[in-house]
């Protein structure tokens, strides 16, 4: 997994965005001894890197919209991007897992949520109702970063990794045109193509 994955934001493929206008303020405080106040970004990426330490995980990828340190971790103190949506992806047993939020209107909150749920996840273990690795089977049965298959949804469509949008929908017409079966196109690569247009889509801020 690669050091671009961290900033921007890559989102893992199948996983749904909360639209915009859902997102809400989470109730993540710290209390202090004068007020409740927000977690920091240093905060939650101290606890995150304690619960994967606990759990077992390497090669762990935080990635959001807000610029990485020499060390991985989100700057503190920058403005709040648009998309706060955050993603983690980390090796457990050796099997890739993803893990991602963007219910709640700061990069920091997602940050929060997911460390939260693996703590939840690792307490399912201790009580002996399940396992850590029933657990986790979902989230490893995702695809990794920008994949289908195996399968890159722009190489398929034939555009750069960082295409704009309006590049991506071109090459997509350009295909559907070229490759529909009424045009005597091959249907297999027609439907690849479809895929690959969809797995775009879903990669966008809604």
């Amino acid at each position: 997994m690669s050091e671009q994955t961290r900033f921007p934001l890559s989102w893992p493929e199948g996983w749904p965005r909360t639209p915009r206008h859902l997102r809400k303020d989470s109730n993540f405080r710290r209390a202090t001894n004068f007020a409740a106040r927000m977690r920091s970004m240093e905060e939650v990426c101290n606890g995150l890197a304690g619960e994967l330490s606990r759990l077992g995980a390497s090669k762990e990828v935080l990635s959001s919209n807000v610029k990485s340190r020499l060390d991985g971790r989100p700057y503190s103190g920058q403005a709040p991007p648009d998309d706060p949506g955050a993603a983690l992806y980390f090796q457990f047993k050796g099997r890739p897992v993803s893990l991602a939020c963007d219910k709640w209107k700061r990069v920091e909150d997602n940050i929060w949520a997911i460390f939260k749920h693996i703590e939840a996840l690792r307490g399912q273990d201790r009580w002996g109702v399940g396992t850590i690795e029933q657990a986790f089977r979902g989230y490893m049965a995702l695809p990794a970063i920008g994949q289908s298959s195996g399968i890159h949804w722009w190489q398929t469509l034939g555009v750069p990794v960082n295409a704009s949008a309006d590049q991506v929908k071109e090459a997509y017409r350009i295909l559907v045109r070229k490759h529909h079966p009424d045009a005597g196109g091959e249907v297999e690569f027609f439907h690849r193509v479809q895929e690959a247009y969809r797995l775009f889509e879903m990669s966008l801020p809604k």
